[in-house]
């Protein structure tokens, strides 16, 4: 962690991790599917957790 409180690390909240197992796995638990199916939709629509979570809604109205 920088001593310097103004110079943080640039941590972007709107985008998923395709990268750390664990974000796929907290974002799929969250939204009620597998983390496979998350990662079907990240390669479809890409990392935005907005797009992302209107993906999984629609996926849910299908079934």
């Amino acid at each position: 962690m920088a001593d310097n409180k103004c110079n943080r690390d640039f941590l972007d909240h709107d985008r998923l991790s395709v990268d750390e197992y664990y974000e796929v796995e907290h974002f799929a638990r969250e939204n009620g599917v597998s983390p496979s199916q998350v990662s079907k939709l990240i390669k479809k629509n890409g990392n935005d957790r907005m797009t992302l979570t209107q993906a999984v809604r629609e996926l849910r109205d299908r079934k």
